[in-house]
């Protein structure tokens, strides 16, 4: 019997916006995994938590945007792991706890550039494989075995972006489903 593959969506999700949703279902329409779990990250080891917004926040704006989507999963399984959460030791952990399943990374392009600083790089390509997402204008690079191209729409929308409109006061309508835009509203983030 094979093993379901699953593509691992990290990020900070502060928010999460229209274009990480319709990058999920891009990977889903092009067959490239049955589910995409979004994986809300405590702490990302390459930003640093001085400005994040608290982790529950976070994962409760992305199961209000998943609501409805078949194969999208709200994850907090790093919430658990030692911090920094590295990203080799959660792939390890997800194949330790889900034996059955086969796991892949989704990552920007802009992470893709600098994926030689990651910790063990080398073993996630090797383990798990990559997916990566064009982030500007960029043109396909070459690629290692293991690490594949998606082939997507650019989405002019950004969590930076976000939250700026959210303190200027501006719509955030056009960029974040509507159960997200109510949840910042009512919990007063960002402003």
């Amino acid at each position: 019997m094979s093993k379901s593959r699953i593509v691992i969506f990290g990020g900070s999700f502060d928010p999460i916006h229209v274009g990480h949703l319709a990058l999920a279902r891009e990977v889903c329409r092009q067959g490239l995994a049955r589910e995409v779990w979004f994986m809300v990250s405590p702490q990302n080891p390459h930003k640093q938590d001085c400005c994040l917004s608290d982790e529950r926040h976070r994962l409760n704006m992305v199961k209000l945007a998943i609501d409805g989507d078949e194969g999208f999963v709200a994850s907090d399984f790093e919430f658990t792991l030692p911090r920094p959460s590295y990203t080799i030791n959660t792939l390890a952990a997800l194949e330790k706890h889900f034996p059955d399943k086969e796991f892949c990374l989704l990552v920007g392009a802009d992470n893709w550039e600098k994926f030689d600083r990651w910790h063990r790089h080398d073993e996630i390509v090797a383990r798990y494989g990559i997916i990566v997402y064009p982030r500007g204008n960029e043109e396909q690079p070459p690629l290692p075995n293991g690490v594949v191209w998606l082939k997507s729409p650019l989405y002019d929308v950004s969590s930076t972006m976000v939250r700026d409109l959210v303190s200027k006061g501006g719509s955030i309508d056009a960029y974040v489903h509507p159960a997200v835009a109510q949840y910042i509203h009512e919990n007063k983030l960002y402003i």
